[in-house]
């Protein structure tokens, strides 16, 4: 059975990161965190919760020489951090964010051929880094129409193909299913497809619109959870979504709808 994780950024606002993922891991989920530059260490490693996933770089690009190079110089860093609080997933994007979620180096267009032989160098070498290291990197599928226009290699389609090119188990897809339903929609065929190629590091979630808690949108996450335990996904199901009011009771829906 899979396990359950909660993203700290986005719950119990009100109260230190710390804090939040001390009540998050009293509540039984796993922790997980974004830009781990931005927090106390020291603080996160005294709450006793399990760390599950962490943003595994904090700047550059996939798509040109001079960003892969900060990428992976950054990446390494992250590494050290994950190590010391026991972190196993350090998680990717196309391009670095803005606090905003904006790539600080937006792509107009689809990206180009040599975009793609340049993020397929970058993530070989980041795999390569993750299988000397023990830990994994997740790639994660965003979507361009609401939050991260502009990113390069946004799309759940775009992302299979990069984690499958490099064929390294360093590397691996975070699917995110708010995000894939702006984008693509079809989501239970996606998992089958991801999970049937042995692809998926870990799945995140969040309803739409709003990417709000699920059970306040569109999306049928309990079909989704139904689907998983039919799939024998034995991985991490993320709640990445803000708390459409009570922290506490956002937690509870996001237990009620993948709890089978």
């Amino acid at each position: 059975m899979y396990t359950l994780a909660v993203c700290a950024e986005m719950v119990f606002r009100d109260l230190p990161v710390q804090e939040r993922a001390r009540r998050i891991h009293d509540a039984g989920f796993q922790v997980e965190i974004w830009d781990w530059s931005r927090h106390d260490l020291t603080a996160l490693e005294r709450t006793g919760a399990v760390f599950s996933s962490m943003t595994g770089y904090l700047r550059g690009s996939l798509t040109d020489e001079e960003g892969a190079a900060e990428l992976l110089r950054t990446a390494e860093e992250s590494v050290k951090v994950a190590e010391r609080l026991g972190c196993p997933r350090l998680n990717l994007h196309g391009t670095g964010l803005d606090g905003e979620g904006l790539p600080m180096v937006p792509v107009a267009g689809p990206a180009t051929g040599p975009m793609w032989i340049a993020a397929h160098r970058t993530l070989t070498r980041l795999a390569e880094l993750g299988e000397r290291t023990g830990v994994t990197f997740t790639l994660e599928n965003l979507n361009t129409a609401v939050d991260h226009p502009g990113v390069p290699f946004a799309t759940a389609a775009d992302t299979l193909a990069l984690v499958d090119a490099v064929a390294r188990p360093g590397l691996r897809m975070n699917l995110d299913l708010y995000h894939a339903q702006i984008g693509e929609g079809n989501l239970i065929e996606l998992v089958r497809r991801a999970h049937g190629r042995g692809l998926i590091g870990e799945i995140q979630v969040a309803d739409v619109p709003g990417r709000r808690e699920p059970g306040t949108g569109e999306i049928n996450y309990p079909a989704l959870a139904h689907t998983l335990v039919d799939l024998g996904y034995e991985g991490t199901v993320a709640m990445e979504a803000w708390a459409s009011g009570d922290s506490d009771l956002a937690l509870e829906r996001f237990r009620s709808a993948f709890t089978r």
